[in-house]
Parts: C-alpha cells; sequence; structure tokens
C-alpha cells in the first residue's frame, strides 16, 4: 500500500494505480472507475475469455489471434459491439498469466496499447 502499487481492473483489465483516496481501503479496491463498479463481469466477459483460450488451443504454439476473431465467435452476425469487451478479456487474461498481448511481434502492455493487437498463450 505504496505509492507506485498497481492493480489490474477486474472488469476492464486495465492498469489501476495507487491513489492517497484510496489509501485506508487499497486491499478492497476492484475496479478503475465507477462505469466498470456498476457493470461488473458478465457471462458474456467471461464467455469471451473461454473463447479466447478456445482458440489459442487449437493453433499452433506460436500463433496469434485477433480480438476481431473472439468477438465473431462469440456475437456471431452482431459482433462489432464485442470488439471493445474482447480486448478487456485479453486484457485480464494477460493479468490472470494466461495470454500475452503483442504489436509487430514484441509484447505490449494491454492497458497503454493502441491500435491493432494480437493475442497469443504466454511463451
Amino acid at each position: 500500500m505504496a505509492r507506485g502499487d498497481t492493480k489490474t481492473c477486474a472488469k476492464c483489465g486495465r492498469t489501476i494505480e495507487w491513489r492517497k483516496k484510496w489509501e485506508r481501503d487499497w486491499d478492497e479496491v476492484r475496479w478503475c472507475s465507477d462505469a466498470c463498479s456498476r457493470t461488473g463481469v458478465s457471462e458474456t466477459d467471461r464467455a469471451l475469455e473461454r473463447t479466447v483460450l478456445q482458440l489459442l488451443e487449437r493453433r499452433a504454439g506460436s500463433a496469434t489471434i485477433c480480438p476481431s476473431e473472439v468477438a465473431r465467435a462469440v456475437g456471431g452476425e452482431d459482433w462489432w459491439p464485442l470488439m471493445e469487451p474482447a480486448r478487456a478479456a485479453a486484457r485480464r487474461l494477460v493479468a490472470s498469466g494466461d495470454v500475452e498481448v503483442v504489436q509487430g511481434g514484441a509484447v505490449v502492455d494491454p492497458s497503454t496499447a493502441k491500435g491493432p493487437i494480437r493475442i497469443r498463450r504466454v511463451r
């Protein structure tokens, strides 16, 4: 519980940095924002996480997948609204140590990655 401590948001998977206002209850902080706190992790979010892992299971060890593949697998014809939730699922899986997020073949911080990303198993 000191400056520099970080956690991962349980909903969106983004990094939460320690703040003075959380000094007394840092151990209970789970959400990066009120919006994440209100919505929580849904069954769709869990389905996206499972789908990421299932798609990677079917690929070669070094293969990557795109979040759009995950969104299409879960959402079918109406997949586009699931793009950001698919990226959030990838961020949560990075935090749990199951996958890595890469851009141009290099591992990147999924909380700050801008633009197209790929997801792969941890090497």
